[in-house]
């Protein structure tokens, strides 16, 4: 009887996996179903320079922004060529401590050195709230830089001195010309990453911070500001890698169901300062 069962779920996987691909759908492997991928040929860099400025416990913070972006990353219909730069301190003993399969992380390109040193500068764009341009389209051709920073306001403005003291391009996210919230602006770095990823997609900023950004920020559409809600707690964003790819490292996606992650600065400053 038993068998039987099995064999008749096993049937019906079959006939559902079948469907799916008369759609254009493929079989990732991993029990779910997934749409074709087309990469970007648009770079998207974490830069985890500012190890030393942070605690302990906000490097794990980070550590679990990252490892959401990752999960994104293999998910999303255009996934980005995805950098981890600086990688080294406190941020590497973490991931080697607690999660071992980060070496075996595919599609991502970890490297000790800095950004600048791998890029040309001429294609660098560092996204941070205290610039004064607001980026109104992505071009593929460049490498968005986002700030690797969870430090709860002690580092106002770093990532914008960051980027005029390389003399590379900077611009923020065009927060404020869409959205509205009733709490500060702030977004974690797995925010912006997201942000892009979807706008990759959707073709539309407004689309794309309202896929990603959390309902408890009160966040509404510019014009629609009757509609704000109440001002949310001081919390991490419960942001967590999705089910599919908890397989990477299943005693600290354990741990992150349990912490949640605060939206902070980061147009890439993920200080929690207004991106907008």
């Amino acid at each position: 009887m038993y068998r039987q069962k099995r064999k008749e779920r096993k049937q019906q996987r079959k006939l559902e996996r079948q469907a799916q691909a008369d759609d254009g759908v493929e079989w990732t492997g991993k029990k779910r179903l997934r749409r074709s991928a087309e990469p970007s040929s648009l770079r998207l860099v974490i830069d985890c320079s500012f190890d030393n400025l942070m605690m302990l416990k906000d490097v794990k913070k980070l550590h679990k922004q990252i490892q959401r972006c990752y999960a994104e990353n293999r998910r999303t219909l255009h996934p980005v060529q995805f950098y981890l730069t600086s990688h080294g301190g406190q941020l590497k003993q973490i991931m080697d401590e607690i999660n071992k399969g980060w070496v075996n992380w595919k599609d991502v390109h970890v490297k000790p050195e800095a950004f600048h040193e791998i890029m040309n500068k001429d294609d660098l764009v560092y996204l941070t709230s205290d610039s004064p341009n607001v980026l109104q389209e992505l071009d593929e051709a460049k490498a968005y830089v986002i700030g690797g920073l969870v430090d709860h306001n002690h580092h106002k403005g770093i990532t914008f001195g960051r980027a005029q003291e390389l003399g590379i391009a900077h611009a923020q996210l065009p927060l404020g010309s869409f959205v509205k919230m009733n709490s500060r602006k702030v977004l974690a770095v797995n925010h912006v990453f997201e942000i892009i990823l979807a706008f990759l997609e959707k073709q539309d900023w407004q689309e794309a911070f309202f896929t990603v950004l959390p309902q408890r920020k009160g966040a509404v559409p510019v014009g629609q500001e009757n509609k704000l809600g109440e001002e949310d707690s001081d919390e991490d964003s419960d942001t967590e890698p999705p089910t599919s790819e908890r397989g990477t490292d299943s005693k600290d996606q354990s741990d992150s169901k349990q912490e949640e992650h605060k939206p902070l600065l980061n147009q890439s400053d993920s200080s929690e300062r207004n991106t907008a």
